[in-house]
């Protein structure tokens, strides 16, 4: 039996990767059956380019396309390229406003703009692993000094409660933002998110927009849960989430992603 090829829109963190930073064996070989049985498999993440490129070699997943940087990056895969990718479209914006913003309400916070395919530029340190690539302390000035594809406002003090409390108060006006389950705010372009990065990719592939399918779990992964004909929440989602979604499945934990997957593959596999 054949299956119609589908693109498939996977969100890597509380999804495709547990709250631990693993991915099970049995995630892991639902993706590869999907992918094997002719489906486009696309991860769509917050993620940095560099903290991307290892989830799909991981996953074996060297063709095809990939979002990051919440849909302001937009790659094609070819293992015959420098790195892997080529960038197809990156949609950047003058980030000032919005920063000057920030650090006048919370200026305890640390800000992260991306350097693509590099790291971060940063006010200061984040965590390990939390960002992916280099991190590059520089002056504030020089975090507002060029147009970027995202930037990151993390404060380990605050809760996700406490930025969206911040972020309707100042009004952020002219860009895209998304707070996470940490305090952890991420802007991006305005008009940009996973969903019309995933639209560019549905019509780069030819795929009817009946066949597409998007599976995540948190506020960012809103836009691309509309925008698929079968847009699925993880069960460690936000209520909100869970509200746009079509359905909702297992915790990350349980390995939520897999009865999504598998009822994607012909009956028997």
């Amino acid at each position: 039996m054949t299956v119609t090829p589908h693109l498939v829109a996977l969100d890597v963190d509380g999804t495709t990767i547990n709250h631990a930073g693993e991915m099970s064996p049995v995630v892991h070989d639902a993706v590869r059956a999907v992918a094997d049985a002719g489906h486009h498999v696309t991860i769509a993440t917050g993620r940095s380019i560099v903290a991307t490129m290892p989830i799909l070699a991981l996953l074996g997943i060297e063709t095809g396309y990939a979002v990051c940087s919440n849909g302001a990056v937009t790659l094609r895969l070819d293992p015959g390229l420098e790195g892997g990718y080529e960038i197809i479209e990156a949609v950047t914006f003058d980030a000032a406003p919005a920063l000057n913003l920030l650090k006048d309400a919370w200026p305890d916070a640390v800000v992260a703009v991306e350097e693509l395919g590099v790291g971060f530029k940063v006010s200061g340190h984040f965590p390990d692993g939390e960002l992916g690539g280099e991190q590059r302390v520089v002056p504030w000035d020089e975090l507002l000094a060029h147009p970027v594809t995202r930037v990151t406002f993390r404060d380990p003090t605050g809760t996700a409660e406490d930025f969206m409390n911040l972020a309707e108060r100042i009004g952020l006006h002219g860009v895209n933002y998304a707070v996470g389950f940490t305090a952890w705010l991420d802007i991006n372009p305005e008009g940009v998110s996973k969903g019309s990065a995933l639209e560019l990719v549905r019509r780069h592939l030819g795929v009817e927009p009946a066949y597409t399918v998007a599976v995540g779990d948190q506020r960012n992964d809103l836009e691309m849960l509309h925008w698929a004909a079968r847009g699925v929440a993880m069960g460690n989602a936000p209520d909100e989430v869970k509200a746009v979604a079509d359905e909702t499945t297992l915790d990350v934990d349980d390995d939520g992603l897999v009865p999504v997957l598998r009822s994607l593959l012909p009956e028997g596999q």
